[in-house]
């Protein structure tokens, strides 16, 4: 990997050092014992590319404050067994070319980052070609305005069994990243006002995405090239704008979305050429679009959702419908329920006709209100020639599920 070369000019705490509070860092380190917790005094230490090998813990004791002088990584840990926590960490070198991080993690297995607070980075914890990775109650924050100059707050590359819990993340381009990670758990963060992605998440097999907040990020999140994805009680809020999603899956197979929560997004869910992703018991709450899903992916089943109050309902880029639609609450739906099961006994098509006509001419939205709007849709609903004739809900739901 690129960052390789670069372990080379680290600093050892073992090294020659010149009297400085860097080297009193590293000497720290150095005296302590395999397994023994360094205490750190309420004070600010410079540090740049300091390298950590020993299995040691490191303790700020909520004072300490580790500066990197906007120049280069902060710490590089590469070994096993070490624990950094109860410190602030701040201002990361910034480069085009190399990813400067706070804290680089590479080679190394069983490794806890938490209760750090890391400001004004490049990149704050970047992880490389490791194992069993525990990133837990940190606030990271940052100020990043343009994607070409800015980092990503936790990035997670070519590693397994990682787990990134209970942080607050904001001000990076992405806010969590991963690519080929295999078994990460996310679960308990609160992501917003990231200027790209709140998760971007690649190539990365059976991974669970648990209780998370993605609030007002660019671009929302993005799970792309990826099998066996679980997502469940997350809340996707506030992405609202071009091209902004609650969540976008593409190319995402065998996976499950549900009891998550999308509320006021541009499109709350918008998938394509995903295949067998069972989008069950979510709350899709005022969105633009609620969900949008392209025809070449198949075998998905829309089940037991409740649709309240979005402009579109679903809407595609087919007359062809090759997945199933059954018991969702639409508030949308005009039909009865003359057995009162609960049940209407008349199907239910949230496809518009005038969603196909905002797709090809966003000004026509101006119209969306008018008397025209309303009767060409119900036009289409009786006698459907423009939207997909099967794409129906044929039990949908009176009431909202509870």
């Amino acid at each position: 990997m690129f960052l390789l070369p670069l372990m080379a000019a680290a600093q050892s705490p073992s090294s020659d050092t010149e009297s400085s509070e860097l080297s009193e860092l590293a000497m720290l380190i150095a005296k302590a014992d395999s397994g023994d917790t360094v205490f750190l005094e309420p004070k600010t230490y410079a540090v740049n590319e300091l390298l950590i090998e020993k299995p040691v813990t490191i303790d700020g004791q909520n004072g300490a404050v580790l500066d990197i002088g906007s120049e280069g990584f902060g710490l590089i840990v590469m070994g096993e067994n070490i624990t950094l926590q109860n410190f602030e960490i701040k201002d990361s070198g910034f480069g085009f070319m190399d990813d400067f991080a706070a804290i680089l993690v590479e080679d190394s297995k069983n490794i806890l980052i938490e209760n750090l607070t890391l400001t004004n980075n490049f990149f704050a914890i970047f992880v490389a070609k490791s194992e069993k990775i525990e990133v837990s109650n940190n606030t990271i924050i940052s100020n990043a305005e343009r994607q070409t100059t800015s980092g990503n707050a936790v990035h997670i590359w070519y590693s397994k069994d990682v787990e990134v819990h209970q942080n607050e993340i904001t001000g990076h381009r992405d806010g969590i990243y991963l690519e080929f990670v295999e078994g990460s758990m996310i679960s308990g963060n609160i992501v917003y006002s990231n200027i790209r992605y709140g998760l971007h998440f690649m190539y990365s097999d059976d991974c669970s995405y648990i209780g998370n907040e993605f609030r007002d990020n660019i671009s929302g999140v993005a799970v792309m090239y990826t099998d066996d994805v679980v997502m469940r009680h997350n809340r996707f809020i506030q992405n609202w704008g071009a091209n902004r999603y609650g969540l976008l899956l593409k190319e995402i197979n065998d996976s499950v979305v549900e009891y998550n929560i999308f509320e006021a997004n541009s499109v709350g869910i918008y998938s394509e050429a995903s295949n067998r992703v069972e989008i069950q018991s979510n709350e899709f709450y005022n969105n633009g679009t609620a969900l949008r899903i392209m025809a070449n992916g198949v075998d998905n089943r829309i089940e037991r959702n409740n649709f309240i109050g979005n402009v579109f309902e679903v809407s595609t880029n087919s007359r062809i419908n090759p997945n199933h639609y059954e018991g969702n609450y639409w508030s949308q739906y005009e039909g009865y329920d003359l057995d009162r099961d609960g049940v209407g006994d008349v199907e239910h098509r949230p496809v518009r006709l005038f969603s196909l006509f905002a797709e090809r001419q966003p000004l026509s939205l101006i119209m969306l209100r008018s008397m025209m709007a309303g009767l060409l849709d119900t036009a289409e609903r009786v006698f459907p020639v423009l939207t997909p004739k099967n794409l129906v809900d044929p039990k949908p739901a009176m009431n909202p599920i509870q």
